[in-house]
């Protein structure tokens, strides 16, 4: 089935339909996206999605089972935020896409995080591969347009007015991401603030709407609070760490909280192990690991391949952990008979009054370099970028 599938594809592709792949991308958005975007979509068993499932179930279960002060352990004390929640309102989990020893395509874990991903762009993008090449219909998400909108209206806005509740972001028009921005503010009609055009009476935060100082009650919160300090000469009237009358969306504290500091405390056979660099056992070999920093975002800081005299100059050793690296398989055949790589992120809600969050989409990231990062590809690469996942029934 996938074969079929695949085959089709690549049988139908055109570099002109890649261009209105990005030209209907950006009629939608009036962007042009930031990103590299995949030429091609991912094709996927049913099997391989029930491993999936069954992974982040058992992930899940664990991370309930977790007091909260392990999770508060993972929050730097300058970085703590005020009126913290019982669970994070976004849950993202990231799996390599490799081969077993018996050579069965599986996930392998590679990171999770409770911080909001491509989640209306990820839905449109669904869609636009499916006006491009209208044989995927039969195959796509099965959850219609209305409810996944629902979904995020009930979690973003809940019964605000939307002129109350806004997307924040740092300079929204310079990040990558805008293109999500945009199609999140037609989803649900909120605006998408800058922290520093927030204005802040009392324990009240305002933005100015249509000219007019307008109450902010509810935050999609899309700012990477500890990446703050690294921007020169920051000038905002709002502190995160001040006590405010706001509902977050999701609550900063679950950034640190719901990540890799989490994984040496999982266990699954799709979860490789991993260690905290200061617990590093000797009877391992630090060849077979990755050295990934606990909170570092897309990707940076990562080593493939640290060294004792590498990891003997960290100081912060607690803030590191080593990962059994895992070798993602080129599965994805292109055009030309060559083969991409990739990881899938599965884009989960959790609703306040939830015992379980709920599956809404996945984000594929396709490459052929050792990176999930197209940074590190040949130019003149092909099905790298950001992608979707299809799976065949």
């Amino acid at each position: 089935m996938i074969h079929k599938y695949r085959k089709q594809f690549n049988e139908e592709f055109s570099q002109g339909k890649y261009e209105k792949l990005k030209e209907i991308l950006a009629q939608k958005s009036g962007l042009n996206p930031e990103f590299r975007i995949s030429e091609s979509p991912m094709f996927l068993s049913k099997e391989f999605k029930n491993k999936l499932l069954n992974a982040s179930e058992s992930i899940i279960d664990q991370i309930k089972t977790l007091p909260d002060e392990t999770l508060q352990k993972a929050v730097p004390e300058n970085c703590r935020v005020p009126n913290d929640t019982k669970q994070p309102h976004f849950f993202t989990i990231d799996f390599g896409i490799c081969k077993s020893k018996n050579g069965e395509i599986e996930p392998q874990l590679i990171e999770l995080q409770a911080f909001p991903s491509l989640y209306a762009f990820q839905k449109i993008f669904e869609d636009t591969f499916c006006e491009v090449y209208p044989f995927l219909d039969e195959i796509k998400n099965k959850m219609p347009h209305e409810e996944f909108k629902n979904y995020l209206k009930d979690l973003i806005l809940a019964n605000e007015n939307p002129e109350n509740v806004i997307l924040l972001e740092i300079y929204p028009e310079k990040q990558k991401t805008a293109i999500d921005f945009v199609f999140t503010e037609k989803l649900l009609g909120i605006k998408t603030v800058c922290l520093t055009k927030l204005k802040k009476q009392g324990r009240k935060l305002y933005y100015e709407n249509n000219d007019q100082l307008t109450e902010v009650k509810r935050i999609y919160n899309r700012v990477i609070f500890d990446e703050l300090d690294k921007i020169p000469n920051l000038k905002t009237e709002f502190d995160f760490r001040e006590d405010i009358d706001v509902i977050w969306v999701t609550h900063p504290n679950w950034f640190f909280k719901i990540s890799k500091f989490l994984l040496p405390m999982l266990n699954h056979e799709f979860v490789p192990k991993s260690y905290f660099l200061h617990e590093f056992p000797e009877t391992e070999n630090l060849e077979n690991f990755v050295l990934k920093p606990l909170f570092s975002f897309a990707g940076s800081g990562v080593n493939l391949n640290p060294t004792k005299e590498i990891t003997d100059e960290i100081k912060d050793k607690e803030n590191y952990i080593l990962q059994r690296k895992v070798i993602y398989e080129p599965i994805f055949e292109d055009i030309n008979g060559e083969f991409s790589k990739a990881e899938i992120r599965l884009l989960y809600i959790w609703r306040e009054n939830d015992a379980r969050p709920i599956l809404l989409e996945n984000l594929g990231r396709m490459t052929k370099a050792a990176m999930v990062n197209v940074d590190f590809n040949k130019k003149d690469a092909i099905w790298i970028g950001s992608s979707n996942a299809f799976f065949v029934e």
